[in-house]
């Protein structure tokens, strides 16, 4: 059932990029449209694009009618299944990770797993300590739907501390520093994906 793209050694590594925030302004939501645009300019053999999870409906397996689920989950699944690799744009509330960011796991965790065997990486923006209790509870999770996720760098970003990180206007990253380990985490997630595929 699984699908990869990385066939052959010029092939890029699809990525497939969530954010657990529904908000268009939001930070963790600019953190993917960043590491969109150095896909595009900075890393060859990288494409990433955004998956959205809004339209999901609460899981409810009532929904679910003869092996086949609603059109909104079909798409949704059927992008994990295609995909490489994910990244997880992850805001932390209340210690974790969000209802729609697990809403969307669990869904593409129905038989069949969407998830399996694909390597991961999450970035966070927040407060404080940057989204890492909602990190770490992520991982928990992937060990359960069997994602690998890279162990280093973590990317943990105070949005809130001076200077500002993203502008104003709509919420993108404008910290230099966090482009350069933003760049860092899709290069060692491209790499890893690549080691998963040759071990296969």
């Amino acid at each position: 059932m699984a699908v990869s793209m990385v066939t052959r050694a010029t092939a890029a590594v699809k990525v497939a990029a969530i954010c657990g925030s529904l908000r268009k302004g939001s930070y963790n939501r600019g953190l993917i449209r960043s590491a969109i645009e150095l896909s595009k300019e900075a890393i060859e053999g990288v494409e990433i694009e955004e998956v959205e999870i809004a339209s999901l409906p609460m899981l409810n397996t009532d929904l679910e009618k003869q092996g086949t689920f609603p059109a909104e989950v079909e798409a949704f699944r059927r992008k994990i299944l295609k995909a490489d690799s994910v990244l997880f744009a992850s805001p932390e509330y209340n210690f974790t990770v969000t209802a729609p960011l697990k809403n969307a796991i669990d869904w593409a965790s129905r038989s069949p797993n969407m998830w399996g065997g694909k390597a991961a990486a999450i970035v966070s923006a927040g407060g404080q300590l940057g989204g890492a209790t909602a990190q770490y509870h992520l991982r928990q999770i992937g060990i359960c739907i069997d994602l690998h996720f890279i162990n280093k760098p973590f990317f943990f970003l105070n949005a809130f501390q001076p200077p500002p990180k993203f502008n104003s206007e709509n919420g993108d990253l404008i910290d230099e520093d966090a482009k350069l380990r933003l760049k860092d985490i899709l290069l060692s997630l491209k790499s890893f994906s690549l080691q998963l595929h040759q071990n296969k």
